[in-house]
């Protein structure tokens, strides 16, 4: 089971990742536009499933649906129970400058990733990692936890989450991403790798806006926003703290480029 095929690249209908793999593998693909629906619990309760898995669904599971399975729901999520909670764990690690995430394999319940733990493994955050390559990593990661885990699942002890410890990583939107250079660039920094799937950040520049692919933070100083250089590797702009080399950028309805373009065309 996956999410309905959605608009994605000029508004082309793009179908899941799940959906393109189970159709290599011959497995039936089936993908209810709301979970809740009376037509989606049936078709799951006609399975008979001894076991329900659940990994980045983006709905949260119904209880006519948890208690299906004769064995407990297990979801696969990608941070350290009880931190970040939530739609968005690789996107808020990053961002808040956390130097160790992981995945949790819980017991699945009615709240927002509130059950009991099965199980952890932790894993560092790179200095530049970004959210794709985190992702893929923690992806990979909950793949094997989650196999280890099913075959120790008579022998493990759930163990409660501890609620006052939670914290929570909401769903982001693209507003989230519309930043200034009154930022300090270490955050600004974290913010760009944070986002680099969704929703992006954008940045004023030369009266617009520039989405920020890549880049890193210097030690310059000056207005935020003031051009301090441009050259082959880049465009260095003062920030509220520090300053932020741009090195891949784009502009509304462009290819991305080279940052140092940027300065090419302002003049």
């Amino acid at each position: 089971m996956t999410q309905p095929d959605r608009p994605a690249n000029r508004l082309q209908m793009t179908a899941p990742a799940v959906k393109l793999a189970a159709q290599e593998l011959g497995v039936p693909v089936f993908q209810p536009e709301r979970l809740r629906a009376e037509e989606a619990v049936s078709r799951i309760a006609a399975l008979k499933p001894e076991l329900l898995v659940v990994a980045a669904y983006g709905q949260i599971v119904p209880a006519p649906v948890l208690s299906i399975a004769s064995c407990c729901p297990l979801n696969v999520h990608a941070s350290l129970l009880p931190r970040w909670r939530g739609a968005a764990p690789v996107a808020y690690a990053i961002r808040e400058g956390d130097r160790v995430t992981g995945v949790s394999i819980m017991v699945m319940d009615e709240a927002l990733d509130h059950g009991p733990v099965l199980s952890r493994e932790e894993t560092a955050i790179g200095p530049r990692e970004d959210a794709v390559e985190l992702t893929s990593r923690l992806a990979r990661l909950g793949a094997g936890l989650l196999v280890e885990t099913i075959t120790r699942l008579p022998e493990i002890q759930p163990e409660d989450q501890d609620h006052a410890r939670a914290t929570y990583a909401g769903k982001l939107s693209r507003t989230d991403g519309e930043l200034d250079w009154s930022l300090a660039a270490e955050a600004l920094d974290r913010h760009v790798r944070a986002y680099r799937t969704w929703p992006g950040v954008t940045v004023p520049f030369a009266g617009g806006r520039v989405k920020v692919l890549s880049g890193r933070p210097l030690s310059g100083g000056g207005e935020p926003g003031t051009v301090l250089r441009a050259e082959r590797e880049g465009v260095e702009v003062a920030c509220g703290e520090g300053s932020y080399l741009l090195e891949e950028v784009q502009l509304p309805g462009r290819k991305p480029m080279p940052a140092r373009l940027l300065v090419a065309k302002r003049a």
